[in-house]
């Protein structure tokens, strides 16, 4: 079988590294306040951060056609004033899947940040120690391992989303295909061997990401246990 063009690939990777980056400070600064802060409406809050894990994916990529669409509030004022058009470019790829994968950062990172035993925070707030150095020398490190599952499936998350970014980015060959979009345009030409091709690829990503975060886990919790 002859290998089709990787370039699906290269934006996947692609498109799931910026994703995953901007899930990650999103979801660590979130699960930080509203695991510190109570004001009205958190509920309310929580629930909107959560909502596309719920919601079918061609639902959120119509919503971000509506907010970031040309006719749409934030699309209009980013093409007026920046000249920056998401909808049908791999920018909007990039927003789907962040979109979809912010939920599960920020739960991994939320359980993560509740295991953090409160008692060495205060240690160091009596030693005068300021919130933000408490957070990089304490809190951090005590919820990397959590953090670290929250970067894996975000992800993993980023790399197989499909519905949300057909509605937002399209299907524009070299610009906005990305390996789900290939499986399923390939399947749907007749071109089974190369849908193939892709379907083993992206599973075997998958199945290395998880073999390495539940490798890496094990070998964590043995070193902390003979600690």
């Amino acid at each position: 079988m002859t290998v089709p063009d990787l370039s699906p690939l290269a934006l996947s990777l692609r498109v799931a590294f910026l994703s995953t980056l901007l899930a990650a400070v999103t979801g660590i600064a979130l699960a930080r306040v509203m695991g510190r802060r109570e004001f009205p409406g958190k509920s309310a809050a929580e629930a909107m951060i959560l909502l596309p894990l719920v919601l079918p994916p061609t639902v959120v990529g119509f919503g971000l056609i509506m907010l970031f669409g040309v006719n749409g509030p934030i699309g209009r004022l980013l093409e007026d004033w920046f000249g920056i058009r998401i909808v049908f470019t791999w920018i909007g790829a990039v927003i789907a899947s962040f979109v979809v994968s912010l939920p599960l950062m920020y739960q991994s990172v939320q359980a993560a940040f509740d295991k953090v035993d409160p008692r060495w925070e205060n240690v160091a707030r009596t030693m005068g120690v300021s919130e933000w150095r408490i957070f990089r020398k304490v809190t951090f490190p005590l919820a990397w391992p959590g953090i670290l599952a929250g970067l894996v499936l975000a992800f993993a998350r980023g790399l197989g989303e499909f519905g949300a970014t057909l509605m937002i980015a399209g299907f524009i060959p070299g610009e906005t295909v990305t390996v789900p979009l290939a499986i399923y345009f390939s399947y749907e030409a007749g071109r089974t061997g190369e849908a193939m091709f892709w379907v083993v690829l992206i599973t075997l990503l998958g199945l290395a990401a998880i073999t390495w975060l539940n490798g890496w886990r094990r070998k964590t919790s043995r070193r902390r246990g003979r600690e």
